[in-house]
């Protein structure tokens, strides 16, 4: 069984598992949740390839806890390698076929560690879209009405209760009531990510990798915790040199070369880590806007001012995070 390759392709409700050896494919089943856990225990030790999507993470681990070799596929080059239609089987097959490419790279997976931390900061996002939802809608609804919101009044906060408390204002005890309602709701998402604050807070304590994260320039709480997401500090054997880990987040600039001839063009927009690029390169920002300040007191610093003085600040924004 050590040259068996099985493709596993991940549904909610069902899993299809393609075996192959020796390029043969053997059997193309479909399986429950149920059966395909008690599968990997019960299979002798083999190659099983996951295409990387929900779930993927925690059905490699099972994988690995059952003995076999676990890996995962991008989802972009299975689907350039799958054959006629989009299947449950055409994508098993694919998945075993995309593995025996040559030189291929496979996605290294996150860690049960890395999978917490991920859901703290995906719920700390929601909330922070929520908030700013919440808050536009009242200040809007209240603009209807020709009340605005000014901080002589005591902001968004100030008006709300002043309105509430107004029992001569002309409104409705319904109406106040469903305002009060909203009002409610805002502060209960700010409670949220204040608690969701604290747990990333403390949750970074524990982890070592974070904590030498936190030394890089423009490297806060939410940065750190995005670059261990990313990276899995513990395992950047992966990457041969500082800049191909920046390619991972999406950092340098996309490569259009051909013929002996390198083009270098942007930085995709809607390509790799989007979210963690941003707020990297926001946090390099602060980090050029003190530097240009006060005079050089290391290199990098000189050369962030240097580089500063020929492309401007925004360009070594982007620069500082690649920077060794």
């Amino acid at each position: 069984m050590k040259n068996t390759i099985a493709g596993v392709d991940l549904a909610k409700e069902v899993i299809q598992v393609c075996t192959c050896t020796n390029n043969k494919v053997h059997s193309n089943i479909e399986m429950t949740h149920c059966e395909f856990l008690i599968w990997l225990f019960k299979s002798k030790s083999m190659t099983i390839i996951f295409e990387a999507c929900g779930t993927s993470n925690y059905w490699k681990q099972r994988a690995i806890e059952a003995g076999h070799d676990a890996r995962l596929i991008s989802a972009k080059l299975v689907a350039s390698i799958r054959q006629n239609q989009k299947t449950d089987k055409n994508d098993a097959l694919a998945i075993a076929q995309a593995s025996q490419l040559a030189d291929i790279q496979f996605i290294k997976g996150k860690s049960v560690e890395q999978q917490q931390l991920q859901s703290m900061v995906r719920l700390r996002e929601l909330a922070i879209k929520q908030k700013t939802a919440s808050k536009n809608q009242i200040r809007a609804l209240l603009l209807e009405f020709n009340i605005r919101v000014s901080p002589k009044q005591g902001g968004l906060k100030g008006v709300v209760e002043s309105l509430l408390e107004d029992a001569e204002n002309g409104f409705s005890f319904e109406f106040k009531h469903a305002l009060n309602a909203a009002w409610e709701l805002h502060w209960g998402i700010l409670d949220s990510i204040r608690v969701y604050d604290r747990c990333l807070e403390t949750t970074i304590e524990e982890h070592d990798d974070c904590k030498r994260l936190l030394k890089l320039e423009g490297v806060g709480t939410l940065n750190a915790i995005g670059l261990y997401i990313a990276l899995g500090c513990a395992d950047l054997e992966v990457f041969n040199k500082g800049k191909d880990a920046s390619a991972c987040i999406g950092l340098t600039p996309l490569q259009h070369s051909s013929g002996g001839v390198t083009k270098l063009g942007h930085i995709g927009k809607t390509d790799k880590n989007t979210t963690l690029r941003s707020q990297l390169i926001t946090g390099a920002m602060a980090v050029v806007n003190q530097v240009v300040k006060r005079a050089a007191v290391t290199k990098k610093e000189a050369w962030i001012q240097g580089l500063v003085a020929r492309r401007g600040k925004k360009c070594a924004a982007v620069a500082l995070p690649i920077k060794p």
